[in-house]
């Protein structure tokens, strides 16, 4: 286990030293972009993109709607980072590998995270297409990002989790949405494993535990972002509705076809938060 920690240490310091190589600042605010979501990229004031691809260490996103690139430059004037493609437990990935991005991001001096996804509705009031503000999270992986031997550097053993996302970042983001007149759901983000999509018993599992969305990814992202003392705060493009009520398939295909079109309402929100 030893061995493994100093490993993966090695390839994190060697991925961020090749990132500030390549990069001229260092960015105060992350956003991971999920899937559909990439059109936020039109809005930065882009200095440099750097594929997955050519850092070390790094893995390689396999997903229809995430490129596999990270994006540097302004947004309102203030120095962010774009995660264009997120990694998934589905796709293979350990754990280490999700949350790698986060924790070399971290080595370059990110403060603050936001987090965006494509979730299905679990709500009964919610509708395909709405925004939702993730209030917590409850995790159904069959793994955690933050098992193993505890890097000391990046956060404690044991972590709090009482409230993981920011509450005063969360409630500015609220008052903003509404002084828009912009309808923003609030609600429980689930994180399962997939890559299927749920079955009715589960949904109805999942609303008893008090969940009002699902979706395959987020919950690691921050659990590892909370552990390592960065700010926090978490949307879900409602792409369907994933309740009894609505007798219907779904494939990936019409998610980020949802995605894409609250993609506009998300972005407004995410450069007022920024």
């Amino acid at each position: 286990m030893y061995t493994v920690l100093c490993t993966i240490k090695f390839m994190l310091k060697e991925a961020a030293q090749y990132l500030k190589d390549q990069v001229s600042f260092a960015p105060e605010t992350g956003i991971i972009l999920g899937s559909g979501l990439g059109g936020l990229t039109k809005e930065i004031d882009i200095l440099h993109i750097i594929p997955y691809a050519q850092i070390p260490g790094f893995p390689v996103s396999t997903v229809e709607g995430h490129s596999g690139e990270l994006v540097f430059g302004y947004l309102e004037g203030k120095k962010v980072v774009a995660m264009n493609g997120r990694f998934h437990y589905y796709e293979g990935y350990g754990m280490e590998k999700v949350i790698f991005p986060l924790r070399v991001l971290r080595l370059l001096g990110l403060e603050r995270l936001i987090v965006t996804n494509a979730a299905g509705g679990l709500n009964p009031d919610f509708e395909a297409g709405d925004i939702m503000l993730i209030e917590d999270i409850i995790s159904l992986l069959p793994d955690n990002p933050l098992r193993g031997k505890n890097p000391d550097e990046f956060g404690p053993r044991f972590p709090d989790m009482s409230e993981p996302l920011d509450l005063g970042w969360s409630q500015k983001a609220f008052e903003l949405a509404q002084s828009w007149n912009m309808p923003l759901r609030k609600g429980v983000y689930v994180g399962v494993q997939g890559p299927k999509l749920e079955t009715k018993s589960e949904i109805r599992y999942m609303r008893i535990i008090g969940a009002d969305a699902v979706g395959m990814s987020t919950v690691p992202e921050i659990i590892a972002a909370h552990h390592m003392g960065i700010q926090v705060i978490a949307f879900s493009v409602i792409t369907n509705e994933s309740i009894p009520k609505v007798a219907k398939e779904f494939t990936h295909e019409e998610v980020v076809a949802v995605a894409n079109q609250a993609g506009e309402k998300l972005v407004k929100l995410v450069k007022g938060i920024v």
